[in-house]
Protein backbone atom coordinates (compact mmCIF):
# COMPACT_ATOMS: atom_id res chain seq x y z
CA UNK A 1 0.00 0.00 0.00
CA UNK A 2 1.62 3.35 -0.69
CA UNK A 3 1.23 5.80 2.01
CA UNK A 4 1.02 9.69 0.68
CA UNK A 5 2.50 11.94 2.51
CA UNK A 6 0.65 15.47 4.34
CA UNK A 7 2.94 18.44 3.18
CA UNK A 8 3.35 19.24 6.98
CA UNK A 9 5.14 15.47 7.09
CA UNK A 10 7.13 16.21 3.76
CA UNK A 11 8.56 19.41 5.91
CA UNK A 12 9.53 16.72 8.29
CA UNK A 13 10.98 14.56 5.62
CA UNK A 14 13.25 17.32 4.54
CA UNK A 15 14.74 17.49 7.85
CA UNK A 16 15.59 14.03 7.80
CA UNK A 17 17.00 13.96 4.42
CA UNK A 18 18.83 16.95 4.74
CA UNK A 19 20.72 15.34 7.89
CA UNK A 20 21.80 12.43 5.42
CA UNK A 21 23.06 15.47 2.77
CA UNK A 22 24.51 16.98 5.57
CA UNK A 23 26.71 13.64 6.46
CA UNK A 24 27.60 13.22 2.97
CA UNK A 25 28.91 16.74 3.17
CA UNK A 26 31.03 15.83 5.97
CA UNK A 27 32.26 12.72 4.41
CA UNK A 28 32.93 14.48 1.26
CA UNK A 29 36.19 15.55 2.56
CA UNK A 30 37.02 12.67 4.57
CA UNK A 31 37.39 10.41 1.83
CA UNK A 32 40.63 10.27 0.56
CA UNK A 33 43.14 7.47 0.17
CA UNK A 34 44.48 5.63 3.16
CA UNK A 35 41.10 6.28 5.22
CA UNK A 36 38.94 3.27 6.00
CA UNK A 37 35.71 2.83 5.44
CA UNK A 38 35.07 2.05 8.96
CA UNK A 39 36.47 5.28 10.12
CA UNK A 40 34.01 7.05 8.08
CA UNK A 41 31.76 4.94 9.58
CA UNK A 42 31.94 6.54 12.62
CA UNK A 43 32.88 9.93 11.55
CA UNK A 44 29.00 9.71 10.43
CA UNK A 45 27.44 7.90 13.32
CA UNK A 46 28.82 10.98 15.53
CA UNK A 47 27.84 13.24 13.16
CA UNK A 48 23.89 11.85 12.70
CA UNK A 49 23.64 11.62 16.28
CA UNK A 50 25.05 15.01 16.88
CA UNK A 51 22.58 16.62 14.73
CA UNK A 52 19.45 15.13 16.57
CA UNK A 53 19.05 11.95 14.49
CA UNK A 54 19.56 8.42 15.07
CA UNK A 55 21.27 6.25 12.22
CA UNK A 56 18.97 4.95 9.77
CA UNK A 57 20.85 1.70 8.72
CA UNK A 58 22.31 0.70 12.22
CA UNK A 59 20.65 -2.55 13.59
CA UNK A 60 17.95 -2.41 10.72
CA UNK A 61 17.77 -6.37 9.10
CA UNK A 62 20.16 -6.88 11.48
CA UNK A 63 23.02 -4.79 9.36
CA UNK A 64 26.08 -3.59 11.78
CA UNK A 65 26.42 -0.56 10.69
CA UNK A 66 25.81 3.22 10.06
CA UNK A 67 26.89 3.41 6.52
CA UNK A 68 26.71 0.82 2.99
CA UNK A 69 30.64 1.91 1.93
CA UNK A 70 30.58 -0.23 -1.77
CA UNK A 71 33.86 0.20 -3.26
CA UNK A 72 34.50 -0.41 -6.95
CA UNK A 73 32.69 -3.69 -7.73
CA UNK A 74 30.54 -3.88 -5.11
CA UNK A 75 27.46 -2.29 -5.75
CA UNK A 76 25.69 -1.72 -2.52
CA UNK A 77 25.46 -2.69 1.31
CA UNK A 78 29.49 -3.06 1.76
CA UNK A 79 29.90 -3.42 5.39
CA UNK A 80 32.82 -0.92 6.57
CA UNK A 81 35.76 -2.79 7.67
CA UNK A 82 39.27 -1.87 8.16
CA UNK A 83 40.98 -1.58 4.64
CA UNK A 84 42.12 1.76 3.22
CA UNK A 85 41.11 3.01 0.39
CA UNK A 86 43.11 3.61 -2.22
CA UNK A 87 43.97 6.06 -5.02
CA UNK A 88 41.98 5.77 -8.05
CA UNK A 89 38.90 3.75 -6.57
CA UNK A 90 35.23 4.65 -5.45
CA UNK A 91 33.02 4.22 -3.44
CA UNK A 92 29.41 4.28 -2.97
CA UNK A 93 28.89 5.82 0.29
CA UNK A 94 24.36 4.69 1.28
CA UNK A 95 23.65 6.26 4.47
CA UNK A 96 20.31 6.75 6.36
CA UNK A 97 18.83 8.75 9.34
CA UNK A 98 15.78 8.59 11.40
CA UNK A 99 14.22 11.93 12.72
CA UNK A 100 11.00 13.12 13.83
CA UNK A 101 9.52 9.39 13.10
CA UNK A 102 10.92 9.49 9.43
CA UNK A 103 13.49 8.67 7.51
CA UNK A 104 16.04 10.18 4.83
CA UNK A 105 17.65 8.32 2.90
CA UNK A 106 20.74 8.71 0.17
CA UNK A 107 23.53 7.94 -1.58
CA UNK A 108 26.59 9.33 -3.39
CA UNK A 109 29.35 7.73 -5.14
CA UNK A 110 32.46 9.30 -4.53
CA UNK A 111 35.92 8.97 -6.31
CA UNK A 112 39.23 8.59 -3.86
CA UNK A 113 42.04 10.82 -5.32
CA UNK A 114 42.14 10.57 -9.26
CA UNK A 115 40.34 8.09 -11.21
CA UNK A 116 40.30 6.94 -14.89
CA UNK A 117 38.34 8.58 -17.32
CA UNK A 118 36.36 5.57 -18.11
CA UNK A 119 35.12 5.24 -14.12
CA UNK A 120 34.58 9.21 -14.46
CA UNK A 121 32.03 8.78 -17.20
CA UNK A 122 30.18 6.36 -15.07
CA UNK A 123 29.94 7.93 -12.82
CA UNK A 124 28.80 11.08 -14.96
CA UNK A 125 26.09 9.03 -16.81
CA UNK A 126 24.93 6.88 -13.76
CA UNK A 127 24.09 10.59 -11.83
CA UNK A 128 22.20 12.10 -14.24
CA UNK A 129 20.60 8.78 -15.15
CA UNK A 130 19.32 9.98 -11.60
CA UNK A 131 18.05 13.32 -12.87
CA UNK A 132 16.53 11.76 -15.96
CA UNK A 133 14.59 9.58 -13.56
CA UNK A 134 13.12 12.22 -11.32
CA UNK A 135 12.08 14.04 -14.04
CA UNK A 136 9.29 11.41 -14.72
CA UNK A 137 8.08 11.39 -11.08
CA UNK A 138 5.18 13.04 -11.46
CA UNK A 139 1.44 13.01 -11.00
CA UNK A 140 -0.24 10.94 -13.99
CA UNK A 141 3.09 9.02 -14.71
CA UNK A 142 3.89 5.30 -13.43
CA UNK A 143 6.60 3.54 -12.20
CA UNK A 144 7.37 2.38 -15.65
CA UNK A 145 7.92 5.48 -16.91
CA UNK A 146 10.78 5.81 -14.68
CA UNK A 147 12.40 3.23 -14.96
CA UNK A 148 12.47 3.08 -18.65
CA UNK A 149 13.92 6.45 -18.47
CA UNK A 150 16.84 5.31 -16.23
CA UNK A 151 17.28 2.11 -18.30
CA UNK A 152 17.36 3.97 -21.96
CA UNK A 153 19.81 6.51 -21.14
CA UNK A 154 22.20 3.69 -19.03
CA UNK A 155 21.75 0.78 -21.61
CA UNK A 156 22.63 4.10 -24.36
CA UNK A 157 25.83 4.02 -22.98
CA UNK A 158 26.94 0.43 -23.18
CA UNK A 159 26.29 -0.17 -19.17
CA UNK A 160 23.91 -2.61 -17.31
CA UNK A 161 21.46 -1.90 -14.75
CA UNK A 162 21.29 -3.94 -12.00
CA UNK A 163 17.61 -5.98 -11.88
CA UNK A 164 17.77 -7.61 -8.14
CA UNK A 165 17.71 -3.98 -6.30
CA UNK A 166 15.27 -1.28 -6.73
CA UNK A 167 14.88 1.77 -5.06
CA UNK A 168 11.84 2.32 -2.95
CA UNK A 169 9.14 4.33 -1.00
CA UNK A 170 10.13 5.92 2.04
CA UNK A 171 8.51 7.22 5.66
CA UNK A 172 7.67 6.00 8.90
CA UNK A 173 9.39 3.38 7.35
CA UNK A 174 12.89 3.23 5.34
CA UNK A 175 11.17 0.73 2.48
CA UNK A 176 7.62 1.38 1.48
CA UNK A 177 5.41 0.82 -1.58
CA UNK A 178 6.21 1.51 -4.36
CA UNK A 179 9.23 0.00 -5.41
CA UNK A 180 11.51 1.67 -7.96
CA UNK A 181 13.30 -0.28 -10.44
CA UNK A 182 15.72 1.53 -12.76
CA UNK A 183 14.52 -0.86 -15.47
CA UNK A 184 11.00 -0.93 -16.97
CA UNK A 185 8.26 -0.18 -20.06
CA UNK A 186 6.76 3.05 -20.21
CA UNK A 187 2.66 3.02 -19.25
CA UNK A 188 3.24 0.54 -16.68
CA UNK A 189 3.05 0.08 -12.97
CA UNK A 190 1.60 2.09 -10.04
CA UNK A 191 0.37 5.29 -11.01
CA UNK A 192 2.37 8.65 -9.14
CA UNK A 193 -0.77 10.94 -7.01
CA UNK A 194 0.05 14.34 -5.24
CA UNK A 195 1.91 13.35 -1.79
CA UNK A 196 3.84 10.33 -2.62
CA UNK A 197 7.78 10.35 -1.83
CA UNK A 198 10.63 7.85 -2.88
CA UNK A 199 14.07 6.98 -2.80
CA UNK A 200 15.26 6.71 -6.59
CA UNK A 201 18.82 5.55 -6.80
CA UNK A 202 19.73 4.04 -9.88
CA UNK A 203 22.90 0.94 -9.89
CA UNK A 204 24.81 0.88 -13.17
CA UNK A 205 27.70 -1.60 -13.53
CA UNK A 206 31.16 -0.78 -16.08
CA UNK A 207 30.21 -4.28 -17.28
CA UNK A 208 27.09 -6.77 -17.36
CA UNK A 209 24.17 -6.25 -15.42
CA UNK A 210 24.77 -9.35 -13.43
CA UNK A 211 25.86 -9.40 -9.77
CA UNK A 212 26.60 -11.66 -6.89
CA UNK A 213 26.35 -11.52 -2.96
CA UNK A 214 29.17 -12.38 -0.66
CA UNK A 215 28.76 -14.89 1.88
CA UNK A 216 28.45 -11.96 5.02
CA UNK A 217 25.10 -11.98 3.51
CA UNK A 218 25.11 -8.39 2.89
CA UNK A 219 27.64 -7.21 0.12
CA UNK A 220 26.20 -7.11 -3.54
CA UNK A 221 29.11 -7.33 -5.76
CA UNK A 222 29.22 -7.06 -10.14
CA UNK A 223 29.44 -10.70 -11.10
CA UNK A 224 31.99 -10.03 -13.83
CA UNK A 225 34.36 -8.14 -11.29
CA UNK A 226 34.25 -4.09 -13.18
CA UNK A 227 33.24 -0.97 -11.60
CA UNK A 228 29.50 -0.17 -10.43
CA UNK A 229 28.28 3.28 -9.30
CA UNK A 230 25.48 4.41 -7.36
CA UNK A 231 23.38 7.61 -6.34
CA UNK A 232 20.42 8.54 -4.92
CA UNK A 233 17.73 11.26 -3.57
CA UNK A 234 14.63 10.92 -2.09
CA UNK A 235 12.02 12.82 -4.22
CA UNK A 236 8.28 13.86 -2.89
CA UNK A 237 5.09 14.73 -5.57
CA UNK A 238 4.66 18.35 -4.70
CA UNK A 239 1.95 20.84 -7.24
CA UNK A 240 2.16 17.95 -8.95
CA UNK A 241 5.77 17.64 -9.84
CA UNK A 242 9.42 16.67 -8.75
CA UNK A 243 10.61 17.91 -5.54
CA UNK A 244 13.79 16.99 -4.34
CA UNK A 245 14.19 16.84 -0.50
CA UNK A 246 17.97 15.47 -0.61
CA UNK A 247 21.01 17.51 -1.89
CA UNK A 248 24.28 17.06 -3.15
CA UNK A 249 25.25 20.64 -2.38
CA UNK A 250 26.94 20.24 0.67
CA UNK A 251 29.08 17.61 -1.25
CA UNK A 252 29.66 19.96 -3.88
CA UNK A 253 30.50 22.76 -1.45
CA UNK A 254 33.40 20.35 0.18
CA UNK A 255 34.56 19.27 -3.36
CA UNK A 256 34.79 23.10 -4.36
CA UNK A 257 32.21 21.64 -7.33
CA UNK A 258 29.80 24.21 -9.16
CA UNK A 259 26.02 22.37 -10.27
CA UNK A 260 22.97 23.61 -10.77
CA UNK A 261 21.51 20.30 -11.38
CA UNK A 262 19.00 19.81 -8.81
CA UNK A 263 17.19 23.49 -9.14
CA UNK A 264 14.86 22.37 -11.61
CA UNK A 265 13.50 20.34 -9.14
CA UNK A 266 13.27 22.52 -6.31
CA UNK A 267 10.09 24.71 -5.54
CA UNK A 268 11.65 26.75 -2.66
CA UNK A 269 14.95 27.90 -2.73
CA UNK A 270 18.19 25.47 -0.72
CA UNK A 271 19.38 27.62 2.23
CA UNK A 272 22.66 25.10 3.12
Amino acid sequence: MIITKTPEEIELMRESALIVSKTLGMLASEVKPGVTTLHLDKLAETFIRDHGATPGFLGMYDFPNSLCMSPNAQVVHGIPNDTPLEEGDIISIDCGALKNDFYGDHAYTFEVGEVSPEIKKLLEVTKESLYIGIREFKVGNRVGDVGFAIQKFTEDHGYGVVRELVGHGIGRKMHEDPEMPNYGKRGRGKKFTEGMVVAIEPMTNLGTRHIKQLSDGWTILTRDGKPSAHFEHNVAIVNGKPEILSTFAYIYEALGITSDEEDEFRQKALVL
